[in-house]
This record gives structure tokens, sequence and C-alpha cells, in this order.
């Protein structure tokens, strides 16, 4: 289903923290406005659910905030998707990710990866790789803002702006600055939850990983966001707990991520 005309949709495609979880594949995130498609990550298990939403071959971008599997592994299986259609090929589409990504992920598909491409056609037969740079840049009908994150590798937040709407993904980060920019004022936060906050006596979080609830929901209301969806939701954490904490520091409206939530900005 195509949305109407100068409205933004989010669909939740996966939204499971570090690995698939029981009820979730692991990060993938659908943005639609007039009719333009944009993939947010693709990562473990998520191509499969995907094709609940959209056909495999409506896509128009995708964008991969950082290369751990979590959040990109499924490239690898949608370019296989694309490359041997019993019709033939389906045209290259546009993918903004890292530096690395073409040549990394080129090497996870490849069955001999020492040989830089293994038999037969390779990532770049199916995608054209663009880097991302932090900045502003159009994709289809979006304004897309990239900022980097605070997390252990070259990772990208980003904000999404159509016909006055607007929404934030923070990605994998720890506290950092360029979030709070990226959320400003935006119409909904999705922000990562992966950690818990620790009880008394127990172990100081990492820094420059991810962010509890509590501080995902600090960001959203430092920022003025509309509306918080928590996400990268690791499936040993207890979910009512990360809900809890993040309602202590933000008053607005705030959900928990969850495959196949939709929410329409118009």
């Amino acid at each position: 289903m195509r949305v109407a005309w100068g409205t933004v949709r989010l669909t939740i495609i996966g939204c499971s923290g570090s690995f698939p979880g029981p009820d979730s594949p692991a990060s993938c995130y659908l943005v639609e406005a007039e009719g333009f498609r944009l993939l947010v990550d693709l990562g473990s298990g998520a191509l499969g659910a995907l094709q609940r939403y959209v056909g495999l071959y409506e896509i128009d971008a995708i964008w991969i905030s950082h290369l751990h599997a979590d959040h990109c592994l499924d490239m690898c299986c949608y370019s296989v998707a694309r490359t041997w259609h019993p019709d033939g090929p389906r045209p290259r589409i546009p993918v903004y990710g890292p530096s690395q990504a073409a040549a990394r992920l080129g090497q996870a598909l490849s069955a001999d990866p020492a040989a830089g491409g293994g038999q037969g056609p390779g990532i770049a037969d199916a995608f054209s790789f663009t880097t991302i740079t932090p900045g502003s840049a159009e994709i289809g009908p979006l304004r897309v803002t990239a900022e980097r994150m605070s997390h252990p590798v070259e990772t990208f937040g980003l904000r999404v702006e159509h016909a006055g709407r607007s929404l934030a993904y923070s990605a994998d980060t720890g506290e950092t600055d360029a979030l709070e920019r990226l959320a400003r004022g935006v119409d909904l936060l999705l922000c990562e939850a992966s950690l818990v906050e620790p009880g008394p006596g127990g172990p100081a979080l990492p820094e420059g990983l991810h962010l509890t609830g509590r501080q995902a929901a600090g960001y959203a209301a430092r920022a003025g966001a509309g509306q918080l969806v928590l996400t990268h939701l690791v499936a040993w954490n207890d979910v009512a707990r990360t809900l809890d904490e993040a309602d202590q520091a933000f008053d607005g409206p705030m959900t928990l991520a969850a495959s196949g939530l939709g929410i329409v900005l118009d």
C-alpha cells in the first residue's frame, strides 16, 4: 500500500538488538513518502519479514547505518534475490553506507573471501554504493542528514525530513551530542535502548557502545522530540523495565518498537 501524498510512514520491520529475537528480526526500518521507499538497515533475519509489507523489488534505496551483522547482513541475501531472479537480474539500486560497505558485504557474500568476490555476480551487481559522510543530501523526495554516532565502528545516525515532517534514528550509539542535534524538534525519535540501568553495586555502563531507556528518553526530552520509539531491544532484557526507565525521563508519547508497528506522520 502506497502512503498518501505529503505523509511520511515508518514501519518497523525488525527491532531486535544484537541478534534476532523470538518475536522480531534484527534492525530494519521502512520509511515511505510520495511512493518512495527507503529501507534503513537490513539486519539478520529482516529480509523475510520485509516481504510482509513490501515487495522485494519495490525498494528504491537503502541506507546502512553501520557494518555490524545485526544491521546489514541480510544485504547478502537481498543481493541474491535481486541478481538471480528467473526473469533476469533486477536493476541495481542505490545503497548509502559506511566507507567499507561494498568491500565488507562483498566478502560476506563471497564463497571465497580471499578471492575478493568469488564466482559469479558480486554485491556490486545488485547495488550501487555511495559512501555516507556527515551532512545533508536528497534521497528521492527525502532530505536526509547524517551524523557520526558513538560506537566502536563507523556508525551514522540519520534525520529524515519531508513535507514539514521529520524523524530521527539513533542507529547504535553511546552518549553523544550528535544525537541531540539530529533529533532536535523531530516529530519522532527512533532511538536504541539496548542496555538497562545497573543495579546498586552493579558494573558501570560501557562507554561509547549503547544507551539505556533512560538515556534514550533523556535525548528525546532535551531535543524536544514529539514522540519516542525505543528500539534495538535485546532479547535477554526485560522490556517492561526498559520502558519504565524511559518513562522517568520523557513525558511525551512513547512506545516500544515491535515488528510490524506502523506510524504515520501526517
